[in-house]
């Protein structure tokens, strides 16, 4: 049986590496090196035989064995070299914080997440949607606005966030009003976008029928802009989170994901740090992944939809 050229190139690395690791740290480091490369090893052949024997199947078993390949290598690497904890913790120890810190995690989640992230979240975009029929509507709007909305959404969130925490308080409301402006204008600009996405044709057709501007946008327009308008919630649901934790930084009260980060690292706990980076992980995939799913529903019969499964 002919082994796949990747497979091959790894293991030459990690003989390579090995050898490197017994002349500079001695038998235990290039054991350690070794293990973690045969496991690595072991991963990509893995996957190599799944996308080979499952097919498109494999999509969704893939990157949990690419997710648990690393966290075996980070586990090995970091109690092979005798990594201090306060500079990276192993996944057992996260693990351990996660189950023993679930009231302060889920104190956290709320505060940011729900109460910072998606208020945010839905305000925002919700705006933006309106606003977007409004700048369509008015041409001139366009010409004016979007420009301005390309300058702001340059705005490093580092240097507005202090700004609407003085502004809106330390409570969520000022990390709701990060979040606002940080999704606004992405979401606006998709949306317009969308809305001006639709043919010559299709436009010179809803004509024929009489169709009014208000019929044109929810028989033609508004369908025809979905995937520009999913698009836009795709971004801002990553931004949103983002714009909450960073926001954290300048000003909360005693909970809060980004609260939480900031005293937990002057405490050199890096065990709830890098917790409340797991959860923040999560929750950000989990959100997007929802909108691609009801995007995936709604705009099935999109191209860019076509042949996926």
């Amino acid at each position: 049986m002919t082994l796949p050229p990747i497979i091959l190139a790894e293991a030459a690395l990690g003989v390579l590496l090995t050898a490197l690791a017994a002349l500079t740290l001695g038998g235990q480091g290039a054991l350690v090196t070794a293990l973690v490369f045969a496991v690595w090893i072991a991963g990509t052949a893995c996957n190599i035989w799944l996308v080979g024997r499952v097919g498109g199947a494999a999509a969704g078993i893939a990157p949990l064995v690419l997710g648990g390949t690393i966290l075996v290598m980070w586990e090995i690497a970091v109690r092979g070299y005798g990594v201090s904890g306060v500079i990276l913790p192993p996944p057992t120890a996260i693990a351990a914080k996660i189950a023993t810190s679930v009231s302060i995690l889920w104190e956290d989640f709320v505060q940011t997440v729900i109460k910072g992230a998606l208020s945010g979240y839905a305000i925002g975009c919700i705006a933006a949607l309106v606003t977007a029929v409004i700048v369509d509507r008015f041409d001139f709007l366009r010409r004016g606005l979007l420009p301005v909305g390309n300058f702001v959404a340059a705005l490093p969130v580092i240097g507005i966030a202090p700004i609407l925490v003085m502004w809106f308080g330390f409570d969520w409301q000022s990390k709701a009003a990060v979040v606002v402006v940080m999704v606004f204008f992405p979401m606006l600009v998709n949306a317009v976008e969308g809305l001006r996405a639709t043919e010559p044709m299709q436009r010179d057709l809803m004509r024929t029928y009489a169709a009014g501007y208000w019929s044109g946008l929810v028989k033609l327009r508004l369908p025809a802009a979905l995937p520009f308008i999913f698009n836009g919630l795709k971004i801002a649901s990553t931004l949103a989170l983002i714009g909450a934790i960073v926001a954290e930084f300048f000003g909360s009260p005693i909970r809060g994901m980004g609260f939480r980060i900031s005293t937990s690292v002057g405490l050199l706990a890096l065990d709830l740090v890098w917790a409340e980076i797991v959860v923040a992980a999560i929750t950000g995939s989990a959100f997007y992944g929802a909108i691609a799913l009801i995007e995936k529903r709604m705009t099935f019969w999109h191209p860019s939809q076509r042949g996926r499964g």
